[in-house]
């Protein structure tokens, strides 16, 4: 009886996920030859769908770099698996072992890095404001009274709320449950602006029917760095991402993978999202870390 029970409880914790938690990535990865990267549907340059099952972008390609050194040590040919995750869910999946890498547009912050870990960073956002070109809408002040639209899960719901609480504007609030959602609320006229990261707005209106209806605008809402995502006390793949990362900082590697995403044109529709490498995204790259969130703010 005792055996069964023992045996039951195996069986519970790995349907919940909590089994795949206990071992390390690597040892995972070379039991099951395989590795599952978290992909999100349309966070701008950094992750995308291309459809049928085929995703791209910075993030992508970066993890897919990362994950090339995983199956060297690994010494075995490894099956990536796509595993498309929302804001809501993203934190989760890592967490019960359904996503070994998450490679989207997540903030590193205090909260999540209690529940998560962090590679070092690979971008630095700075959030800012989507509206329609002839909008006349150039600042939070000028929202009073308008609907805006953020995506569910993120950060930019609290950044949204504070700058509301700062300024004293009063606008309607209204959620997206993707990237995708949350611009084509804009698209349709249903909200008057979109607040989110600056590099996913400017993906979402590159690939949108008519970019030129479309542009950023107003002050920094708030700066954040931006980096991929894997399990928490899991110290040997948090050691060879951060390797990873690094040598494609030092060979110039990312500059070239930035340039690639965010300066040419970028499929499918062959159009550039046109955001050029920030000063805080290059002073990241020059001193790699992992820092939060809180203190980029504390600068």
């Amino acid at each position: 009886m005792k055996l069964k029970l023992a045996a039951l409880s195996v069986a519970l914790l790995a349907s919940t996920g909590a089994f795949a938690q206990g071992a390390d990535t690597l040892s995972k990865a070379k039991s099951s030859g395989v590795v599952t990267m978290g992909v999100r549907d349309s966070s701008g340059a950094l992750s995308y769908t291309l459809g049928d099952g085929k995703y791209t972008g910075y993030h992508v390609e970066v993890c897919q770099r990362i994950l090339a050194d995983l199956e060297k040590s690994a010494g075995r040919k490894l099956e990536v698996k796509y595993q498309p995750v929302t804001s809501q869910n993203r934190i989760p999946l890592v967490q019960n072992g359904t996503v070994d890498i998450e490679c989207g547009s997540t903030t590193n912050n205090a909260t999540r890095a209690k529940d998560v870990a962090f590679v070092v960073t690979t971008f630095v956002e700075e959030v800012r404001i989507a509206v329609k070109a002839n909008s006349g809408i150039t600042s939070v002040a000028q929202l009073g009274g308008k609907t805006v639209a953020t995506t569910t899960g993120t950060t930019s719901v609290q950044t949204l709320r504070k700058n509301k609480r700062a300024s004293g504007v009063e606008f309607k609030e209204i959620f997206g449950k993707d990237h995708s959602d949350s611009f084509l609320l804009l698209e349709s006229g249903r909200a008057d602006a979109f607040v989110m990261d600056g590099s996913i707005l400017a993906g979402n209106i590159a690939t949108a029917k008519n970019p030129a209806d479309f542009k950023v605008v107003g002050e920094v809402l708030s700066v954040e760095p931006i980096a991929i995502m894997i399990r928490k006390d899991d110290p040997l793949l948090k050691r060879l991402a951060d390797d990873t990362v690094k040598g494609l900082i030092k060979s110039g590697e990312l500059n070239k993978l930035y340039t690639k995403w965010f300066l040419q044109p970028i499929e499918p529709k062959n159009t550039k999202v046109g955001l050029p490498l920030s000063a805080s995204t290059k002073a990241a790259w020059d001193n790699p870390n992992d820092n939060p969130m809180e203190s980029y703010a504390a600068k």
